[in-house]
């Protein structure tokens, strides 16, 4: 499967999992939670080769353990195979992820189209096709037996799944892309196309848990405990990738209303060596806000005018504006230009919840807040918190 990025910080990398090294140059984790699937496999499939094995004895489990490795190796080829087809494109992988959903290749920033994005996503299944077709053909000699034959037998069955199961047509799969594509090309908007390819993804979801368990039930037909797990298990990803998608594509149309100089309220700067009375004759009423700059003329804070209004009128001209405002985050302003989501990408790297914008020549004309930015993306007021 293949994600989107935005910038984070280092200790997100910490929490990818367990650094495997580089391969084509692009970084390799493997997640903690790979080591839940690969200890179910082991206890669901360890069992059931020493019944079809019994020679096998202990070694039943270690073949299982051999599987779940497979597995992820198989997992990897499919991701690598997004990576190294998104490089011909000269679109930058940030990094592949292998974890309890199989993996997930996370890339850099790009400008996509839909012909590139299909072929993308679907060299990952291609890939497995392949593998699942190079098995078949080493078994076909008749050259392998015993746990080699076993284990051949599970890499070709679990290859081919793996490329079948992920060219459905719904996100998060990678067949959602061909319907994102399609719908993208017919409109004109990757939005619509991704909303309409996580619906996609939903009905799948459906599909599969009434052909596991909706028509078992209504057959009188005992579950497979087993299976049913996975399933549950299996679509509650979908569903949520799928949800997650359509929520992202709503939130990105709405990208164009987000503009640092359109939310911003209007507001002037001034040297940190101003006074309050400084302050209030320029803002009486308390607008436009106050931005108070340092020597360089950075900004480094906001003025509380509710604080300017607690100074007796006989202090205003020896009190310093710095007793009356609150500082701002370290680099907490963006030029007026900025929209969309470069703003929204570089806020994310911001502490705090306003910023200063500046214009072409470093001069305040006004003050963004966090609850603008949010209720501009999202349609909704965003709930008042103190500040950070």
């Amino acid at each position: 499967m293949t994600n989107p990025s935005t910038p984070h910080h280092s200790q997100g990398k910490k929490r990818d999992g367990i650094p495997l090294g580089k391969i084509a140059g692009i970084p390799v984790y493997l997640a903690y939670s790979w080591f839940i699937i690969a200890g179910f496999t082991v206890i669901v499939y360890g069992p059931a080769l020493l019944v079809r094995t019994p020679g096998l004895g202990i070694g039943a489990y270690f073949v299982a353990l051999a599987y779940a490795l497979l597995l992820a190796v198989s997992v990897l080829v499919h991701e690598l195979a997004h990576a190294l087809s998104a490089k011909a494109f000269n679109w930058p992988t940030e990094k592949i992820v292998l974890n309890l959903w199989g993996g997930h290749t996370q890339f850099e920033s790009f400008t996509a189209s839909p012909g590139r994005s299909v072929v993308v996503a679907l060299a990952g299944p291609a890939s497995n096709f392949v593998l699942a077709g190079g098995m078949w053909a080493v078994l076909s000699t008749g050259a392998l037996s015993g746990v080699p034959d076993t284990l051949a037998n599970i890499l070709m069955w679990a290859n081919l799944l793996i490329g079948l199961f992920n060219v459905l047509p719904g996100l998060p799969l990678d067949g959602g892309r061909l319907v994102e594509s399609a719908v993208w090309k017919a409109t004109g908007s990757q939005d619509k196309g991704t909303i309409a390819a996580g619906w996609s993804g939903r009905i799948i979801v459906a599909a599969l848990v009434i052909w596991v368990i909706g028509l078992p039930l209504l057959n009188g037909t005992p579950l497979d405990i087993s299976l049913t797990l996975i399933t549950v298990l299996v679509c509650g990803f979908l569903w949520m990738g799928a949800s997650s998608s359509i929520h992202h594509a709503k939130l990105r149309s709405r990208l164009y209303l987000v503009s640092a100089a359109g939310l911003a309220e209007r507001a002037v700067g001034v040297p940190n060596s101003a006074t309050v009375a400084d302050v209030l004759d320029i803002s009486p009423a308390g607008s436009p806000a106050v931005v108070i700059c340092g020597p360089d003329g950075k900004p480094q804070g906001v003025v509380d005018f509710d604080a300017t209004r607690g100074v007796p009128a006989a202090n205003t001209t020896t009190t310093p504006v710095t007793a009356v405002a609150h500082a701002l985050a370290p680099g907490a302003y963006v030029p007026e230009w900025s929209k969309g989501q470069e703003l929204i990408q570089y806020l994310a790297r911001l502490d705090g919840g306003e910023y200063a914008v500046v214009d072409h020549n470093g001069i305040v004309t006004g003050l963004l807040r966090q609850q603008a930015v949010v209720t501009a993306i999202t349609g909704k007021e965003a709930r008042r918190s103190g500040r950070s």
